[in-house]
């Protein structure tokens, strides 16, 4: 059998209950936010071929999350959770805010765009080009970002929380920089950042971009994201099938592939097809309510 959790930030009764008797729900949880019902478990639903297709349905007549989980999977089996940064963990995608403030906005946000929809194949160069156009940009203008654009995705800090309540080991890792990934990390109380390095001189940026020293200066890209969640769970003694990667793009779907769960947040379509669960509508803090040690 298997679970149904429905999550949004308002998830009407009559929305669990078009849900409970599609599906032939054998029992029915909820949790409240602030007096107003935010999930829904419903438990040992059928699922048989036509289920995908009645949840999607629902889902987009509803405009809530619906993910199929096993019953019985749990917190405890998890020990680390990857999560990828701008468009997840924050609410911007950092590179275009400081394109923004350079007069270079639209060029790099269309590459930003296509990149992150899978178009553009090298990361890695299409990384570097948008880089080189912020050439002679002062340093202080990534201050600026930190300080007026840099805003938390929803259920950011709970997630985080919860995790460490859990006793999951955090890692951020992101083709962003770490100028901003090291401030997201320090708010969050993340235990590991992996992530660019902007590259500058005389308190201007150069156009240039390197990866970290623990990825051998190479870029940080779909592979260099993988590649830092196996590192981080082999020193934290775990598999890679015991880390929950959180993503939205395609640069996140190599990492998000290793995990043992991976999660699509407000994602591009190629990556919320290919993940094990999606969360359109609810916070990042929706991850805790998938298992069933959390109800």
């Amino acid at each position: 059998m298997t679970d149904l959790v429905l999550q949004s930030p308002r998830l009407s009764a009559d929305a669990i209950d078009a849900f409970a008797v599609a599906c032939l729900a054998q029992q029915v949880l909820r949790r409240e936010a602030h007096g107003t019902v935010v999930a829904a478990r419903l438990c040992r639903i059928v699922n048989d071929e036509h289920t995908p297709a009645v949840i999607g349905a629902l889902s987009g007549y509803w405009k809530c999350d619906a993910a199929l989980v096993a019953p019985k999977m749990r917190a405890a089996d998890y020990r680390a959770l990857v999560l990828d940064m701008d468009s997840t963990l924050i609410t911007i995608e950092s590179i275009d805010e400081l394109a923004r403030l350079a007069g270079k906005g639209e060029a790099v946000a269309a590459i930003t765009e296509a990149a992150m929809r899978g178009e553009i194949a090298d990361y890695a160069q299409s990384l570097r080009q948008r880089v080189a156009l912020l050439a002679g940009l002062e340093e202080s203008v990534v201050e600026q970002v930190r300080a007026e654009r840099l805003r938390l995705s929803p259920g950011a800090p709970a997630l985080c929380a919860g995790a460490r309540a859990r006793g999951w080991k955090t890692l951020l890792v992101s083709g962003g920089f770490t100028l901003i990934a090291q401030a997201v990390q320090e708010a969050l109380g993340i235990d590991a950042c992996c992530a660019n390095r902007l590259v500058t001189q005389g308190g201007r940026l150069t156009g240039e971009v390197l990866g970290p020293a623990e990825n051998d200066g190479r870029i940080i890209d779909a592979a260099g994201k993988a590649r830092a969640l196996q590192r981080h769970c082999q020193a934290w003694g775990c598999a890679p099938k015991a880390a929950i990667a959180v993503g939205d793009g395609a640069n996140d779907l190599q990492m998000m592939a290793l995990a043992g769960l991976s999660i699509a947040y407000r994602a591009k379509p190629r990556v919320r097809e290919q993940a094990d669960c999606a969360l359109d509508h609810a916070g990042l803090d929706g991850v805790l309510a998938l298992f069933a040690d959390d109800w």
